[in-house]
């Protein structure tokens, strides 16, 4: 399971660069702590980033630390990503061992924990989430691995009970006080299901247990809080907890129905046995049961959990659904590999509806040549013709057909490898993922993050002494973590020259000294798009370079303080840079 684990996560994992736009501030942020020697508060282009607490962070750091990484990390994406991978790598252990050491039913033991674990790892937003710099598959690992813990203290009679709560104070450090709200939520579910509440709350101890979570997780808090003050608390507190959950933020305002699909996406192609196995666990929740026979019920309770918790937030993302996929993976083993539930009409039908599954995404990637033609990306015009040259969404197609053929053949050979079915197409899927998966995310890297790159590369050549950076347009914060300058980033707003020349006389952060004088000039990366904007279009400059859609201009300090006061005088609205952007970078 290991092996599978780091071939699917961890293989080839420092081949591509960092992807725009989140992860670059995990990864300056993280690379800055230990340039810096302040390991207590994240910063990011010369400004403090309070959107997540420092346990990733300091992970991160700790593959800097390591000598030579200029040499065997030159893109610094194997420190960036590791913890991610190894994070759900270690949780496909930790599924497949709690399975091993809690089997449920007549269920083949070692299938259903192979399986479990798989499911899991082949989720669409886990393969994702587990290659890129960000704390999600972190707190995603520390989470489930705590309520696994949960559920084997209450099956044991609870032994063992402090630990889970250990781990859950880590899970806090990973992405906050939501940890705690999914893991309650979580537990009383179960206990309402069961109907034994005081003999969980016998087992797990919950007022020892809070006191162990804090003496874990509070201190960081105390001490960031008492360093920062009131601008850690407005923003991580108020604005990344308390505004996500109860107002949209960033534009991200979707339906309430929102994870349903997100539900199904996920679990694909083996969606129909989550919903069965779901349901199964939930039919019957009282039926006398011992306690180690009631993890698939407390799957359901946990991913439920995670459903009832963010469809209630006003906020949502996909990425908030990924806590819920480790139960969506126990579901689907069980629901799989359970030698009653699937017999007779009903079995026939859900097998049949994921073989169907499974053929419908073989032909839609067969016929590729079809629709790939019809994607249209402006900052990626080749995408198209390099997608359909590489052949890898013919490669995916036919992983996908021998799953087909496999899990035919076994769901209608002979009876004694008739459970092999799913964990076989769960084989070809990882050989999909190896020989087509990860060359298409090459084949992005290469035509969407390699032009950034090379611009970086040209920045730090022509970058004179003290000579400011900015970025305008299209904002990628890899341009600061390449260039290790600050950039002081626009948009495309027609007030963009006016704002960056009131910047450079006037903001303050860390690395960056505002300066009135005219003399002097500044290096500027713009795309395409922008560039033949009008209120950019007049802007005297000196081409040095162009990469893709991106160019890099020299510009003087006074032909930028000229060009601003004619849009100014044309009536182009002042400067508002200064307004509050909470994830202002």
């Amino acid at each position: 399971m290991t092996l599978l684990g780091l071939a699917l996560f961890v293989w080839q994992l420092g081949a591509t660069g960092l992807v725009d736009e989140t992860p670059p501030l995990f990864a300056a942020a993280a690379r800055a702590m230990v340039a810096t020697g302040d390991w207590l508060t994240p910063r990011v282009n010369g400004l403090p980033r309070y959107d997540k607490p420092p346990l990733i962070y300091w992970l991160m750091g700790l593959g800097h630390l390591l000598p030579g990484q200029a040499r065997w990390d030159p893109l610094g994406t194997w420190a960036a990503r590791l913890p991610s991978a190894l994070s759900s790598t270690g949780l496909m252990v930790l599924l497949a061992a709690t399975l091993l050491r809690w089997p449920q039913g007549q269920r083949p033991r070692r299938l259903t924990a192979f399986a479990a674990a798989l499911a899991f790892a082949l989720s669409p937003l886990v393969l994702l989430w587990s290659r890129i710099a960000v704390s999600d598959a972190l707190f995603s690992a520390l989470l489930s691995a705590a309520l696994l813990l949960f559920w084997c203290c209450y099956a044991s009679g609870g032994r063992r009970w402090w630990l889970a709560w250990l781990v859950l104070g880590l899970a806090v450090l990973a992405k906050g006080p939501v940890a705690v709200v999914l893991a309650a939520l979580t537990l009383l579910l179960f206990a309402c299901c069961r109907g034994e509440p005081w003999a969980i709350s016998r087992a797990l101890r919950p007022l020892p247990g809070l006191a162990i979570t804090a003496v874990v997780a509070l201190p960081w808090y105390g001490l960031e809080l008492l360093v920062e003050g009131k601008p850690f608390w407005d923003s991580f507190f108020g604005y990344h907890n308390v505004q996500r959950f109860t107002a949209v933020v960033n534009n991200h305002l979707q339906p309430w129905w929102f994870f349903l699909p997100v539900l199904v996406v996920a679990s694909l192609p083996f969606t129909p046995l989550l919903l069965s196995g779901l349901v199964a666990a939930l039919r019957h929740p009282r039926r006398s049961r011992e306690a180690g026979q009631t993890l698939p019920l407390f799957a359901a309770c946990w991913l439920l959990a995670v459903l009832l918790f963010f469809t209630a937030a006003a906020t949502k993302l996909p990425s908030y659904w990924i806590p819920a996929i480790p139960a969506a993976g126990l579901l689907i083993a069980c629901s799989a590999l359970d030698p009653v539930g699937l017999q007779g009409r009903r079995g026939a039908w859900i097998q049949g509806c994921t073989l169907l599954l499974v053929a419908l995404l073989s032909g839609g990637l067969a016929a590729s040549p079809f629709w790939v033609p019809l994607i249209r990306e402006p900052e990626l015009p080749s995408l198209p013709a390099e997608i359909l040259a590489s052949g890898a969404v013919l490669r995916a197609a036919a992983c996908f057909g021998l799953a087909l053929v496999l899990g035919l053949g076994l769901r209608f050979g002979a009876a004694r490898r008739r459970p092999l079915w799913l964990p076989a197409q769960q084989l070809a899927l990882v050989l999909f993922v190896l020989t087509a998966l990860q060359p298409l995310v090459a084949l992005g890297d290469r035509l969407r993050q390699r032009p950034v790159r090379q611009v970086a590369a040209t920045v730090v050549q022509q970058r004179r002494p003290e000579e400011p950076l900015a970025m305008v347009g299209v904002m990628k914060p890899s341009l600061h973590y390449y260039t290790r300058q600050v950039v002081l980033f626009e948009g495309i707003q027609p007030n963009g020259p006016v704002n960056l020349d009131d910047r450079l006389r006037r903001e303050r952060r860390a690395g960056l000294t505002p300066s009135a004088s005219a003399d002097g000039t500044l290096l500027l990366v713009i795309d395409r798009n922008t560039a033949a904007l009008p209120h950019w279009r007049g802007l005297p400059h000196l081409p040095l370079d162009r990469r893709a859609i991106y160019a890099l201009w020299r510009v003087r300090r006074a032909d930028l303080q000229a060009h601003a006061a004619q849009l100014r005088a044309a009536g182009v609205p002042p400067p508002d840079w200064q307004q509050p952007r909470p994830e202002r970078y």
